[in-house]
């Protein structure tokens, strides 16, 4: 049996594991990579903090992921396939990782988060 999500370092093990499948992803890696030219050392802590703070309420998250999203998609157009592609991620990672119920947890609220980013971003 695998362990459920407890704890910041948790957190830290998923977005690690998650954001070395996106980097080298054949469908979405490029939106990283190559158009949003993401500073590793920079965006990996954000991750943390906004997980953290979704899956916690630790209110450690200072951000604005919608506009950052916006940008993105100004620079190059996202569509739904890219959404979905990135839950697949995103769900494949924690299920590989965790099971629980604050493993389902962040898999439905990053379902829904993406939801509305993608409504938002693409209308």
């Amino acid at each position: 049996m695998k362990p459920d999500i407890q704890n910041r370092k948790d957190i830290e093990v998923l977005v690690n594991a998650f954001y070395e499948k996106v980097k080298t992803d054949a469908v979405i890696g490029y939106l990283f990579n190559d158009v949003a030219q993401v500073n590793w050392a920079t965006h990996l802590p954000k991750m943390y903090d906004f997980w953290e703070n979704i899956l916690f309420f630790t209110g450690n998250y200072d951000g604005n992921p919608m506009a950052k999203h916006k940008e993105l998609h100004q620079k190059s157009t996202m569509n739904p396939s890219h959404f979905a592609h990135w839950n697949k991620l995103f769900t494949e990672t924690v299920d590989h990782l965790y099971e629980g119920a604050k493993a389902e947890e962040i898999k439905n609220r990053a379902l829904n988060i993406s939801a509305a980013m993608m409504y938002k971003t693409l209308s």
